[in-house]
């Protein structure tokens, strides 16, 4: 019998994906994580034999993608965000590509000068660690009521060799500073009602307590709303992200909560409202 090389793995796994209809990026991602490659390191290797047991351990990861749906992130224990690689577990949620565009509003709009940073319902701390990673100046607070994310959190920070704080709170409940310059949140934004619309592995497999809020999406923001402003300066800034269909409903809701306050909507590259800045004055 052939040798089974990195080509031929690849091949097969992409055959089995084909064969049931699940994307053959999900796939790559399998194999480069799986042997800590790039691309261009995989195509060096393609015709390497591949060893039996790093074989055994792909076909294993290929089959729970296509058959149960598996997220390759969880499969792998890690995903990429904003340059850096993170840890991640079914504490949290999978780090998204629209909320790297996030980090660079903020980045684009303060500069190294120290700031103080507070990301609320962090996750695996994937925007704190971002802006810690390219403004070191900046003091960052991690915050989530998820004891579990923390310590995915946690585990980041240390391994990015990051230093933070992090706090065990329902949003706001045990955040006792008053003076953040910058607040920044992705918190659950899906109406419960959208369920029919999503992606089964997500449902399956990523936090509920991550995804999903009642009042159409909406009551997080209501909270935030309700009481950001006790915890910024007084021309302090508040980021979040939100569901495509929520610019103007957050904003509305934000400029009536917080009358003085300019709201700013901003989309995302595929032109979606995707983005809210609240700042104060």
């Amino acid at each position: 019998m052939d040798k089974m090389t990195f080509f031929k793995a690849r091949q097969w796994a992409f055959s089995f994906a084909n064969t049931h209809n699940k994307e053959t990026s999900g796939v790559e991602l399998l194999l480069l994580g799986q042997m800590h490659w790039s691309a261009t390191q995989l195509l060096v290797h393609f015709h390497d034999v591949m060893p039996d047991q790093e074989w055994q351990t792909f076909q294993t990861n290929v089959q729970r993608y296509c058959l149960e749906d598996y997220p390759p992130q969880y499969l792998l224990g890690k995903a990429d965000f904003f340059g850096l690689k993170l840890a991640v577990s079914p504490a949290t949620l999978i780090p998204r590509l629209e909320t790297e565009e996030l980090v660079e509003w903020i980045l684009a709009e303060h500069s190294n000068k120290p700031h103080k940073v507070l990301d609320l319902g962090t996750g695996t701390g994937a925007i704190g660690l971002a802006l810690k990673q390219n403004r070191p100046q900046w003091e960052v607070t991690l915050a989530d009521i998820s004891s579990a994310a923390l310590t995915v959190a946690r585990k980041n920070a240390e391994a990015l060799a990051l230093p933070v704080t992090l706090i065990n709170s329902d949003l706001f409940a045990d955040i006792r500073d008053d003076d953040y310059d910058i607040i920044v949140s992705n918190p659950p934004y899906i109406s419960p009602a959208e369920r029919p619309l999503m992606d089964q592995s997500v449902l399956q497999y990523e936090p509920a307590l991550a995804l999903f809020a009642d009042d159409d999406g909406l009551a997080v923001y209501k909270k935030i709303a309700h009481q950001v402003q006790a915890h910024l300066q007084p021309a302090g800034m508040l980021y979040l992200e939100i569901g495509f269909k929520q610019g103007p409903a957050v904003k509305a809701l934000f400029e009536q909560e917080i009358p003085t306050s300019q709201v700013v909507v901003r989309q995302d590259i595929s032109q979606n409202d995707r983005m809210v800045r609240v700042k104060m004055r």
